[in-house]
């Protein structure tokens, strides 16, 4: 037993018996048969049974099951950056959050076809309470962040979190994703939860913020979708946010988004990876911050910007920031065309007579815009 069974992902050894046990079920058998939709499920489960560790399921598997996911609801995945990152360093990737699996699942697949280190995950407990779920989370080398917890355990709960994500990085050499924020940006507004930088800093021991930061060697990652199939479902959550109440989730709402996000269509993708936060510049953030908190609030801001300049603006992007503000800002962005499909998305989705879900609606797409333009004005 270590201090961490109850929150890694599986060790290799691990592997085969998992799937022994979950190939059968009913779940998984779905999810492999949209796979291989050419071979008979005896031929599926020897390719899977073959797999002796993580890697050969991430990539004989999970990758191939990715391709047809992009195959079937997008016209395509785009990346940039990655060709500057060494293919032999474990790398920190703290990215905005709009898909509960496919954000990190994507990642991945231009890290394997990159040739660069794959990622131990973070995921949310709350997001794996059936076993079948749990599994393949554990086989796709996710590990748990404990959600819904008191103060007093949370505490312990994010100190062990943040030691085991330096033992990945600095003793496993293994890359690690997290999102900037806990939960899914549901209104497109990426910024940073200053929590997440306080739990990675629990590890630090004696170092400073910048010291332990340089080492973690943090690459700030921006994820780009051209539609979110999932602009709807997140509609009463965002809309109960702006007029202060109080949101309930439904029993199987997160299962529905996972679906939904999986098998609607995307339009095109791009991920873009930010060069490594260096040194130099951590030390900047350093100075003159008379607190851990203030240099971590510095850090914060940082990763936000690096996010918010290398986020693919898409057409719909600029049409919802010109149709929010009655402008022809951005009309060099798109075409006629394009705005009349984005406008007929738009009266699909949400009720046009309804002016606050209209708005809330159109700031989904347009708060990339302005991110991205603060960011330039703040750096002229």
């Amino acid at each position: 037993m270590t201090d961490y069974d109850d929150i890694r992902f599986f060790k290799d050894e691990e592997v085969r018996p998992a799937l022994q046990e979950y190939v059968k079920h009913p779940m998984i058998k779905a999810l492999l048969e949209f796979t291989f939709p050419e071979d008979t499920y005896d031929e599926i489960k020897g390719k899977v049974l073959a797999c002796s560790s993580i890697r050969d399921f991430q990539s004989k598997v999970i990758y191939l099951t990715v391709q047809k996911v992009l195959e079937k609801s997008s016209e395509g995945l785009s990346y940039s950056g990655f060709d500057k990152l060494e293919n032999d360093e474990s790398y920190l990737y703290i990215s905005n959050h709009r898909d509960i699996v496919l954000d990190t699942s994507l990642l991945n697949c231009v890290l394997y076809e990159a040739d660069l280190t794959m990622t131990a995950s973070a995921i949310g407990d709350n997001l794996v309470k059936k076993p079948f779920l749990l599994a393949l989370s554990r086989l796709n080398r996710n590990f748990l962040v404990k959600r819904g917890l008191g103060p007093r355990e949370m505490l312990k709960s994010s100190q062990k979190l943040s030691e085991y994500i330096r033992q990945l990085l600095l003793e496993e050499k293994r890359s690690v994703w997290m999102a900037q924020r806990e939960g899914r940006t549901k209104d497109g507004n990426d910024h940073t939860q200053q929590g997440v930088l306080k739990m990675l800093a629990m590890a630090k021991n004696s170092d400073s913020v910048a010291e332990y930061f340089s080492k973690l060697k943090i690459v700030p990652v921006a994820i780009s979708y051209e539609f979110d199939p999932t602009d709807v479902l997140k509609m009463p959550e965002v809309l109960a946010k702006r007029m202060e109440t109080i949101y309930t989730k439904s029993a199987n709402e997160d299962f529905k988004s996972i679906l939904k996000g999986a098998l609607g269509n995307k339009g095109r993708i791009h991920i873009s990876a930010g060069e490594p936060i260096r040194p130099s510049v951590l030390k900047e953030l350093e100075k003159g911050a008379g607190s851990v908190n203030e240099q971590l609030q510095n850090l914060t801001a940082y990763i936000d910007g690096r996010v918010h300049k290398n986020y693919h603006l898409w057409p719909a992007n600029y049409i919802a920031f010109d149709l929010l503000n009655n402008s022809s800002l951005y009309e060099e962005h798109y075409s006629d065309k394009q705005k009349r499909q984005f406008e007929r998305r738009l009266t699909r989705r949400v009720d046009v007579e309804n002016a606050l879900e209209v708005n809330s609606y159109l700031l989904m797409y347009a708060n990339p815009v302005v991110n991205q333009k603060a960011h330039n004005e703040d750096n002229r």
